[in-house]
Formats: C-alpha cells, structure tokens, sequence
C-alpha cells in the first residue's frame, strides 16, 4: 500500500511515521509550505525548523521526502475565506477550512491521488460501518480533532489513515522520547499559520481597516464605550472590549451600523441559547439512519472542545436544526456546528450556524 505521510515537524506528525513503519508501511513524507508572503511582504510564517526536523525524520526512517507548496491555494481559499466571512460579521473558523481544501483537498489534486492513503498526525480514527467508511472520535477525548475534519466529505475519510488516533498524547510523546525524535519535547502549535508572528487583530486591520463605532449595553441601551470596528469581535467574546465594571460580554452585533452590544455579568443569560440552525448541513458518509425523518437524539459541538452536548436534530426544510437540552454559551454566526451519533463515537456532518 502506497502512503502519503503529511508531516509539519510537530511530535505528533514525526511519530505518525514511527507508527507506520512500526506497522510496515514505507510512507513518503510531504511537508506542505502554506505559509506565505502578500505582496507587501506582510504574512511570515517561517519553517525553517519545521523543515529541518521533518528531514530529520524522513532520513531516520530511510523515507521519500518532498517538500510541497500550497502557498497560493492557501492564500485564494482560505486567507481570502477568513477575511471575507469577518468582512460579513462572522465567526470563521480557517482551520476546518485548511482541512477540507488544502491538506485534503489541493494536495490531494495534485499530490495525492497515487497513493493508496493519506496519513495524519490528527487525533481522530477511522470506523467501519458495513462497507461504509465513517469518522470516529480518538482514544484521547481531551485532543480529539474530530471537530475540525467536519466539513471534510466522504471521498477524503475513506482515503485517511490517523496512525496517532488510538493513542493518548502522553503516549505519543513517550513513543518520541524513546525514539530520541528531535519533536519530543516541542510545543503543540497554536494558531492559524498563515499569520506567523502576526497578531490576529493586525492582520484582520491590515485588510479591513478600522470604523469607529458605538458599545452599547443591550438591556438599557445606552453607550458605555467604543469599538474600531465589529470585525474585531465575536458573539462570547469577553476580553479586548476596554469596558470597566465588567465583565462584560458581546451578546449581538449590528453589522449595518457598526455597533457591538453588551451585557454585565459573570454568567448574563443574554449570552446563552438553546437553539442551532444549519445551513449547508451534510453527512461527511451517509445518514446514519437511513432516510433523516423525524428527529434524532445527537450529541454536537459549536466548538473545538473535548465536551459534546446533548441534543435533538430537526430537517425544517433546508435546515437542519439542533435543540440543545443545555444552554449555550457563544451562539456565533459563521462557526460549524458538528453533530455525533448518541454515543459519541462517530462524527457524522457538520453545518454552517446562521
């Protein structure tokens, strides 16, 4: 069987190889530039080190490597995806992005499709359901990555190979210190990469500027302070709003009028709902109930989070509708909201929150 590796220099990426090899595979490793310039010289996101430590591990294991470019892909469909969504007053999410069109999708245009599978060091797994190939939630619940594969689509699981999956990360990090990788100890990423070194409000600024606009409080609707644009906020958003007497919370924007409002509180209500509505739901394999009717019992997530949270799902023409028997906190437009089976087990669709 022929295996694409994709690895970034992170320990969980270099143990996928030992992994492999441990079960007999020869992968051929694919480190994929994203990272990139404007024209300005503007986005850095280095990888020099990445790069080292990949080849590192490619020439441990006596593997192919390749180093890729994706730089332009990245840059017209996901930098220009974030930046349009928070142009609109949404809450993007590049990472499910990144998943869906570059590591699974461009790579696998023009990469990908002479080999057998596509390995990842991503905290998922892989469960067969008849002949049907489904996404699965990893052994460790706390790194589980299910969340951000939720858009990916049923060509692309059927293909994917999550060595890492049934390992806890305490596991992963003792099969690289044993095995003396140069990853061992380095720190998980944080971020989007494409930003590198740069703050996400700068970069945000750098396309779109800055409006002065009002902060008002939603329950007496008088201003208690100002904003420089609501491209910088999101619903739940608690901290950089400069409000004394707080805590203060983003419960709504006005996107026509530029303002932000506010409620008071460690815990205000006026943050919290019951109701998800969908659109562009799909099933990442297949209903797993055959023909949807009715509704169903689900687990779902509106975040990366190791908590699931028990709900309904509904079919209300083109929507798909998630009743939560909880409050939720941070309802926000543009996110995905992930749906499970009752148990927890698979990971099913995912839609755009509306």
């Amino acid at each position: 069987m022929k295996i694409a590796a994709l690895v970034s220099g992170g320990v969980d990426s270099s143990v996928v190889v030992h992994q492999l090899k441990e079960m007999g595979y020869d992968p051929t490793i694919f480190y994929i530039k994203i990272g990139m310039e404007d024209k300005d010289g503007y986005i850095d996101c280095p990888s020099e080190e990445d790069i080292e430590i990949t080849s590192y591990i490619a020439k441990k294991y006596a593997c192919k490597f390749e180093i890729v470019s994706l730089q332009e892909d990245y840059w017209q469909e996901v930098v220009s995806y974030t930046i349009e969504a928070v142009r609109r007053g949404l809450t993007p999410n590049p990472d499910m992005m990144c998943n869906k069109l570059i590591k699974f999708g461009a790579f696998e245009r023009k990469w990908g499709k002479e080999f057998d599978k596509i390995a990842t060091g991503h905290y998922c797994t892989t469960t067969k359901v008849g002949e049907k190939v489904y996404l699965s939630t990893a052994k460790d619940k706390q790194k589980d990555q299910t969340y951000f594969l939720g858009q990916i689509n049923y060509m692309q699981v059927s293909r994917l190979m999550f060595p890492i999956g049934n390992l806890l990360k305490a596991e992963v990090r003792n099969i690289a210190k044993d095995n003396h990788l140069p990853s061992a100890y380095r720190k998980d990423s944080q971020g989007i990469c494409f930003l590198g070194k740069i703050n996400y409000n700068d970069f945000i600024r750098r396309y779109l500027g800055e409006r002065k606009g009002d902060i008002i409080e939603l329950e007496t609707g008088k201003k208690i302070g100002s904003h420089n644009g609501y491209w910088f906020h999101t619903i739940g958003q608690r901290k950089g709003l400069g409000l004394s007497g707080g805590p203060w919370f983003v419960v709504e924007k006005d996107i026509d009028n530029n303002i932000l409002y506010v409620s008071q509180g460690y815990d205000p209500q006026t943050q919290y709902g019951k109701i998800v509505n969908l659109s562009g739901f799909e099933f990442i394999t297949e209903d797993v109930w055959g023909e949807f009717s009715d509704e169903k019992d689900i687990l779902f997530k509106i975040r990366h989070t190791p908590d699931f949270t028990n709900g309904k799902l509904k079919k209300i023409n083109n929507i798909y509708r998630i009743e939560s028997e909880d409050k939720i906190q941070g309802i926000a437009s543009g996110q995905f909201g992930v749906i499970y089976d009752y148990e927890g087990k698979l990971c099913l669709g995912s839609g755009v929150i509306i």
